[in-house]
């Protein structure tokens, strides 16, 4: 299923685009540079979170079951202020690929897909020229 699946035309049209070139240009580093900006802290912001937990339920176990209501205690809210960190840093994290990321890969994505249709375009030229002789 995996290259095999590809078309020899769909294999071979990539061969216009200069992806290494791609990954040169400026417009493709401050991408790079947006997303790093935002995952890094993001994660080891993440990191620390869980790991606090994590420690907080090995080393302070009276800390963590100290009651809030009822039955409910800190560790219990913790555990699931970990399962809503995890939804809300996705939440946060597409908004921000769709409003800063998004828009500058479908510029490189469509530069690329031009440079396709003109590799396509000269090969079909060529070969209709060829044909004609």
């Amino acid at each position: 299923m995996g290259n095999e699946a590809l078309h020899t035309a769909e294999a071979t049209s990539t061969d216009a685009v200069d992806f290494a070139a791609i990954q040169a240009t400026p417009r493709f580093q401050k991408l790079r540079k947006r997303h790093r900006n935002f995952v890094f802290p993001v994660l080891i912001a993440c990191l620390v979170w869980y790991l606090a937990y994590v420690l907080l339920a090995a080393y302070a176990p009276a800390f963590m079951a100290t009651p809030v209501f009822g039955s409910v205690n800190i560790g219990l809210l913790l555990g699931l202020a970990q399962i809503v960190t995890t939804f809300a840093v996705t939440t946060w994290y597409v908004t921000f690929a769709n409003r800063e990321l998004d828009p500058i890969a479908s510029e490189i994505r469509n530069e690329a897909e031009a440079a396709i249709a003109a590799s396509e375009s000269a090969t079909a030229s060529a070969s209709t020229t060829k044909e004609s002789l």
